[in-house]
């Protein structure tokens, strides 16, 4: 998909794809900023791709980034493979691109500002995936990468 720099801007809706939530954040539509959403809770493949084909036409995305879950040494394990095979049939639902971007340490720095917030617990770990999504997506709009002009590359 071509995001010119003449065409409406569209947003980006970022994924932190878990076992059985799916962290969500939105950006603005010039792509400045990243809203966490509510976690989608897993339910099973079908309807977890149908519920991500509602939001993203209801808030007119126009990519999707889904945090790439590589280990430290930058290989890609069972998981990273999963990801990528999520992200294709994502892609074919919705027809919207989907890029896979390192995510390594976003779900850990997560985790550290919660904790260093005073929150409990039990609300730490209902914050988690959301605050992680932000994260990956503030990551990708700060990048080199991120913005609307031109052609996104792949990550």
């Amino acid at each position: 998909m071509d995001f010119q720099a003449n065409s409406e801007p569209k947003r980006i809706l970022a994924l932190d794809l878990g076992k059985k939530r799916i962290g969500l954040a939105l950006s603005d539509p010039l792509g400045i900023t990243a809203q966490g959403l509510p976690t989608l809770q897993r339910t099973n493949i079908r309807e977890d791709l149908a519920a991500l084909s509602k939001l993203a036409w209801e808030n007119e995305v126009g990519f999707i980034l889904i945090g790439h879950p590589l280990h430290m040494s930058g290989r890609e394990g069972r998981q990273a493979e999963y990801t990528r095979e999520f992200a294709e049939r994502l892609a074919n639902c919705t027809g919207l691109e989907v890029r896979l971007w390192d995510e390594r340490l976003t779900t850990v720095e997560a985790e550290r500002v919660l904790k260093e917030s005073g929150i409990s617990i039990s609300k730490r770990a209902k914050a988690v995936d959301k605050l992680a999504a932000q994260i990956l997506l503030q990551s990708f709009l700060g990048s080199a990468h991120g913005g609307w002009h031109g052609t996104p590359s792949s990550a």
